[in-house]
């Protein structure tokens, strides 16, 4: 009684995406299998729509979209004798590769988060177990954003449950300025000097498997092969082409015959390029650090590894692994460079960074090839030539006056962006006025008064401690403002949105959005959870329209308020002031942090529906233990 799941990814991924061998096709398997006699056979696809009658599967076959899945499996796990399921879906990390190469199809389709709706639930991560789902820290806390450089296009992320998800048909992705368009308007820049070859020079290159590590090696050694000299590439990518571990060990030498070894030795590096800082921090890759010898260029971006996927709050350990860099070669020599975030600012592809990086610690004098070299291997390369040139240039330009790039990649003014180093007031005074667009003035009055006697609490009853008036600011903050159907559609129909929109896309686009109204959304045979559908660009006006009917929020007129959802969300308010203030009553030093957990709890609310309701359970579970543990400290005599 076994069940084999047979994964058809039209590639040999492993080894980098060659073709299979031989004519083995989808059919093909399914009447191997019932030749062989087994007893039932499903076929599970992203695309079940190709199978029709004449695909030439095993008679009795059955075939299902992917979202079906689990059902399949289950159903197949009750019936006795062999089983066969057939997944099929072309490796994703080929599709991207093929459609660069023109030769798979490209839908004229994207993904798109309007952060200001999401609740950074990560069902959306959940449903799709995608890298290209990345967080975006915002001043509402951490949302989701679309990685547009690194997504597929596989689109399961939508069928998370969540209203924040869009999809942008036609148009194209918004470019950077570019080089190109200003290199009238700046100065040339000098030529550095390079270290001598009297021995070979010892590059490290890391990163992650399918942004162009290996691509950085190749360059390297074709600019070297141009000027004659000795150049070995040594790539290390494990059995992850995507997504994970990438290492390359780059020599060069005067001559061809000066290289007798191809991996560096332990101590050995003259250069580490940290194209990604986790795994350059890595063990490995520090083994080849030697302080006062090696010069480390590593990229500050904050890329979440696959646990991101898995965990919603899952934090970047940055300082720990920088620290770990710092104590290898020393701060010195440890150059940090927001690297991703320039590059895809100027040159409006993240896939740019690593030839940045590249541009960057040449202009340093720390790549002994010539500029001419470099850049013709760029063009032989002969993928996105104009945009590698332009990144190179102002990786190069970054090294040179990193003041004025960073001035020209700078973002707008974003009210999403959080801000360091806020004060309580200035929190407060954000969130009240956005309550004031919610709902009305005298809402956002209910919400100063609430943390205003917090604060009056905090600074009689726990002198000199601060953090419990910040955290109810934050927590009362997110109940109140509490995403019902006329927020969704003010959030929708902003000005904002639209800006977002038009700084990601460009030309003629139409877009879609994917919704579960709670009176027309149908369920879902299996899960009984409500299936989102789509919905067309008219949406907008009729968000436009809902939007003004947000008085009726809360009031006998409001259709909407009626569903055991949104009054669970008003009882939640409720809840929290009675909580909150009994809390503050028997505030003291000794239970202040207790205090503080306890008013935070809100934070852990998120998400829509059934989501939602499976993280307010885990939050009350949370509170009871916290408020059994601040009771405790109340009647403990070490107490008083």
């Amino acid at each position: 009684n076994v069940t084999f799941k047979i994964l058809y990814n039209d590639a040999v991924a492993m080894t980098g995406g060659q073709a299979v061998d031989g004519p083995l096709t989808v059919p093909i398997i399914t009447r191997q299998m019932q030749a062989e006699g087994v007893r039932r056979i499903v076929v599970v696809s992203d695309e079940p729509d190709k199978y029709g009658a004449r695909s030439g599967l095993a008679p009795g076959t059955t075939v299902h979209h992917r979202r079906e899945l689990d059902a399949v499996q289950r159903s197949l796990r009750e019936l006795a004798g062999v089983t066969i399921l057939v997944y099929d879906q072309t490796c994703a990390a080929e599709k991207r590769r093929r459609r660069k190469r023109g030769k798979y199809p490209d839908p004229p389709r994207r993904a798109f988060i309007n952060p200001a709706v999401c609740e950074g639930c990560g069902d959306c991560g959940v449903k799709s177990n995608c890298v290209a789902v990345v967080p975006l820290e915002t001043e509402f806390g951490r949302k989701r954003a679309i990685d547009q450089s690194s997504c597929n296009k596989d689109f399961s992320c939508v069928e998370g449950f969540c209203p924040s998800f869009v999809t942008v048909r036609g148009g194209t992705l918004r470019k950077g300025a570019g080089v190109q368009r200003d290199a009238a308007a700046l100065p040339a820049l000098p030529e550095p000097s390079f270290p001598g070859l009297d021995r070979p020079y010892e590059i490290v290159v890391t990163g992650v498997g399918g942004t162009g590590v290996i691509t950085i090696g190749a360059l390297l050694g074709m600019a070297a092969h141009l000027e004659s000299k000795g150049c070995s590439v040594l790539d290390q990518t494990g059995l992850a082409q995507k997504g994970g571990a990438v290492v390359s060990h780059v020599r060069i030498a005067a001559r061809p015959g000066d290289i007798t070894t191809t991996r560096i030795a332990n101590g050995a590096a003259d250069l580490v390029l940290g194209c990604d800082v986790v795994v350059t921090a890595g063990a490995d890759t520090r083994a080849t650090i030697r302080a006062g010898r090696t010069a480390v260029v590593v990229n500050t971006q904050q890329t979440m590894t696959g646990e991101f996927t898995r965990d919603a709050d899952v934090v970047f350990p940055a300082d720990a692994l920088m620290g770990g860099i710092e104590r290898a070669a020393g701060a010195r020599d440890v150059d940090r460079v927001d690297a991703t975030r320039i590059a895809t600012a100027l040159t409006g592809d993240t896939i740019a960074t690593n030839v940045f990086m590249l541009g960057y610690a040449w202009q340093q004098g720390r790549i002994p090839l010539s500029r001419a070299a470099v850049e013709r291997a760029i063009e032989i390369n002969g993928v996105a030539v104009a945009t590698n040139l332009s990144a190179f240039e102002w990786g190069r330009r970054t090294a040179a006056d990193r003041d004025s790039v960073e001035r020209r990649a700078a973002p707008g003014i974003d009210v999403a962006l959080p801000r360091e180093r806020d004060t309580l007031e200035s929190l407060v005074e954000r969130r009240s006025a956005f309550l004031v667009d919610y709902q009305n003035a005298a809402y956002a009055g209910r919400y100063r008064a609430f943390v205003e006697r917090v604060l009056k609490a905090e600074r009689s009853r726990a002198k000199g401690m601060r953090g419990l008036a910040e955290a109810a600011a934050r927590g009362y903050f997110r109940l109140l403002a509490y995403k019902d159907e006329y927020e969704v559609a003010r959030l929708h129909a902003a000005p904002e949105f639209r800006r977002r929109l038009e700084a990601a896309f460009e030309g003629d686009y139409s877009l879609e959005f994917h919704l579960a109204p709670p009176l027309l959304a149908r369920r879902d045979a299996v899960t009984g959870e409500p299936r989102k559908a789509r919905y067309g660009p008219w949406m907008m006006r009729v968000f436009a329209v809902l939007a003004r009917f947000r008085g009726l929020r809360g009031t006998m007129l409001d259709p909407f308020g009626y569903t055991e959802e949104r009054r669970r969300e008003r009882r939640l308010i409720e809840r929290y002031e009675h909580v909150v203030s009994s809390v503050i009553d028997a505030l003291d030093h000794t239970n202040h942090a207790v205090a503080v957990e306890i008013a935070s709890l809100p934070e852990r609310i998120r998400g829509f529906g059934h989501v939602k309701a499976r993280s307010i359970e885990d939050a009350e579970r949370r509170e009871a233990e916290l408020l059994e543990r601040y009771r405790s400290a109340i009647d403990s005599p070490d107490a008083a």
